[in-house]
């Protein structure tokens, strides 16, 4: 298994025990522990425990990184945001978006669709190239810098945690890209956001689910 493929290993591992529990808020990521127990040299572990602090799930407090964990409530603050900027933004991208723009970003979801989201980070990255590519074609540069931001921070909800999201998704984007090819503002902007609101409320029940501990450990 290449170095890359280690370290995505122990990264999905990590948010595993991070999303079930077992890691917990307060939890300490030690690297060299978590090479023994994953059985893997500290380069991976190195790398997924730096993924893990990009996406917010982890935080440097002094020489340690601890676990911590996205509450509902920063979940909705998350989603009132991408409400907010990306409805207006594949407005703005209908018409800007190019036919040829459109039929890769189309391709690539009915791929998907057809391979299945598999065991890598191939969801994640169809999903972060479709909301990515709408908001760099609607022309405001800063916006698009927040939602890509933004979407990195609820990125860990993929078809491991919220399964029943796989499906409906790719089928909202499809849905997305017919109203842009026709150049129906409106119906795209609208089909934004009931995406982003069922995806917001699959997140919700799954962390309604999580039952989580205030004790802190060493690990």
């Amino acid at each position: 298994m290449s170095g890359r493929n280690l370290a995505a290993t122990a990264y999905r591992e990590l948010i595993r025990r991070i999303l079930e529990g077992e890691l917990k808020p307060g939890d300490t990521l030690q690297e060299t522990r978590l090479c023994a127990d994953l059985a893997m040299s500290r380069t991976p572990v190195r790398e997924a425990i730096a993924r893990i602090r990009s996406e917010g799930l982890a935080e440097q407090e002094g020489r340690f990184v601890r676990v911590r964990r996205i509450s509902p409530e920063e979940v909705e603050e998350i989603f009132f945001l991408r409400r907010t900027l990306e409805p207006g933004a594949i407005r703005a991208a209908t018409g800007r978006l190019t036919p040829e723009q459109i039929d890769t970003l189309e391709g690539d979801i009915r791929g998907l669709v057809q391979k299945g989201p598999g065991e890598d980070d191939l969801q994640w990255h169809v999903d972060q190239s479709f909301h990515a590519t709408i908001a760099v074609a609607a022309g405001n540069a800063a916006a698009a810098k927040v939602i890509q931001d933004l979407h990195m921070r609820t990125c860990i909800f993929d078809h491991r945690v919220v399964p029943e999201r796989f499906l409906r998704g790719c089928e909202e984007h499809l849905a997305m890209l017919s109203a842009m090819r026709d150049g129906r503002r409106d119906a795209a902007a609208e089909l934004m956001g009931a995406h982003l609101d069922h995806a917001r409320d699959a997140i919700f029940e799954h962390l309604g689910e999580v039952q989580t501990s205030p004790a802190e450990r060493v690990l």
